[in-house]
């Protein structure tokens, strides 16, 4: 099924190992393909966060959880 492009959203993800110290972190960036909008991260969830509005735009219902999770990240 061709969806038309206003419908389709791709993101690059992109991660990768910093192995300054101990222990290593991993750091990465998610990229907006047709918006071209990047956000840097640290925390797996931040690909979530990124990508959550682009859903929300689309009807696309998130759970209670997710929703409250959000919410107190606002207040803190």
């Amino acid at each position: 099924m061709d969806l038309p492009e206003a419908e389709v959203h791709s993101f690059i993800v992109k991660l990768w190992i910093e192995s300054e110290g101990w222990p290593a972190q991993w750091r990465g960036h998610v990229t907006h393909v047709p918006g071209g909008e990047r956000r840097y991260l640290r925390e797996l969830d931040e690909i979530v966060d990124f990508v959550e509005p682009y859903l929300e735009q689309h009807g696309v219902p998130l759970g209670r959880c997710r929703r409250l999770r959000r919410w107190l990240r606002r207040r803190i």
